[in-house]
């Protein structure tokens, strides 16, 4: 049967729902108003954003849902009993540029399951960011999913195209792939990210004419990976993540929750987190990059190695190390401040700038915007301090949240 556009969109908006997307923040300013279509800041791009705080303001689609690979976890795999389509590269344009102009969407989002071959799908992914560019002018922001198992020259020539590229590292630990998505190599996919970092590097040196070569995926590159599908606990995660940053200079590790696929034969744990668990792995992997915290501590507060669902991991470990605390927020240094509940970067960084002027007081704090329904019982400052409550034996209950009555029904 013959499916229409509208049905094929239908179909692969929904399969792409399990691919975590991003906004166009950090890549280069570009507008169309000396000519092309489409923008990448300003009116350009409309951030909107989920529950769970992914962006939503691209057209966000699946070139197709058919995939020769049988990876246990996902709903697309060849032997999945799902509703397929694809789209040709044309219609992916078409769409692209219509949802634009009717001012839906700011971008494209695209990723694929992979059809006859990675090399064939990615040429047919990097045909569509070329017309997109090339053909129509369009200046949006487009992000791709790349394929690792393609040839480096698709992936080279992807970047020219694409703001952002990701390819997913897709579970916490290699020994999982290996176990749950054997037709893929971890090796693989990290020799395509190192590719990845090495062109982006090689794209801000100037040439020996003293021009600079053209902008490689001037955003960066990100991944995703599937938490609760293998059994990985929090603490494996985030360290994963850290080796992640590090190796490969991610702009963003994105934590997929898995959902138990009904119809998989596929022996996996089933362990399904909810929603918040992949809340909380999004504020702890915040905390590693902005504030100094290291996967280690952020998970030792529980046995199990994972974080606390009721609590956010920056006021749980405070909870646990009430040793470090109160805080004098006149004296601390900014690496203390940045660990006390409440305290964001930017209230640290005020906190910092107005001291250097007079003693601060509880009401000055109130006018920085910090948060002191958190930090009240880790900090001390002139005509506040919390005397007893740091260590008072019910201060978790003062954070957690109410016990819900569960209906029978």
């Amino acid at each position: 049967m013959t499916l229409t556009l509208t049905e094929k969109l239908a179909i692969l908006s929904d399969a792409a729902r399990y691919d975590a997307s991003c906004a166009s923040s950090g890549t280069t300013r570009r507008d169309s108003t000396k000519g092309g279509l489409g923008s990448t800041e300003g009116s350009g791009i409309c951030h909107a954003y989920a529950p769970d705080g992914r962006c939503i303001s691209l057209l966000k689609i699946l070139m197709t849902n058919f995939c020769i690979y049988d990876c246990a976890y996902c709903v697309n795999r060849v032997s999945s009993n799902t509703k397929r389509a694809r789209f040709t590269p044309d219609e992916v344009v078409t769409l692209t540029l219509e949802f634009y102009r009717r001012n839906y969407i700011e971008g494209l989002f695209l990723s694929s399951g992979i059809i006859r071959s990675p090399d064939a799908t990615m040429e047919d992914m990097v045909q569509i960011a070329r017309s997109l560019r090339q053909d129509h002018g369009f200046k949006g922001y487009i992000h791709l999913k790349t394929i690792p198992d393609a040839t480096q020259e698709l992936i080279d020539e992807a970047g020219l195209y694409a703001d952002r590229l990701s390819i997913n590292v897709e579970l916490p630990t290699e020994h999982a792939v290996q176990t749950y998505a054997p037709e893929k190599s971890p090796a693989t996919i990290r020799g395509a990210m190192a590719r990845v970092k090495t062109r982006r590097t090689l794209s801000k040196d100037k040439t020996h004419t003293g021009k600079r070569p053209p902008k490689f995926a001037p955003a960066g590159q990100s991944t995703q990976m599937i938490v609760g599908a293998d059994g990985s606990n929090d603490q494996t995660i985030l360290g994963q993540s850290t080796r992640l940053y590090g190796d490969y200079g991610l702009r963003r590790v994105y934590y997929s929750a898995f959902s138990p696929i009904p119809d998989s034969s596929a022996k996996l744990p089933l362990i399904q987190p909810p929603l918040i668990r992949e809340h909380r792995l999004y504020q702890a992997d915040w905390l590693m990059r902005f504030y100094g915290f290291s996967a280690t501590e952020i998970t030792a507060a529980r046995p199990d190695g994972n974080l606390d669902l009721q609590l956010d991991p920056k006021l749980a470990w405070a909870l646990e190390n009430r040793h470090l605390f109160p805080v004098p927020v006149q004296t601390a240094e900014k690496q203390l401040l940045l660990r006390v509940p409440g305290f964001g970067t930017r209230t640290v960084q005020r906190i910092l700038t107005a001291r250097r002027h007079r003693t601060l007081a509880y009401e000055d704090l109130t006018r920085i915007g910090a948060n002191l329904k958190n930090a009240r019982p880790f900090i001390t400052l002139r005509h506040w301090s919390p005397g007893a409550l740091t260590d008072s034996a019910d201060l978790r209950a003062r954070f957690a949240p109410p016990p819900e009555q569960l209906s029978l029904f």
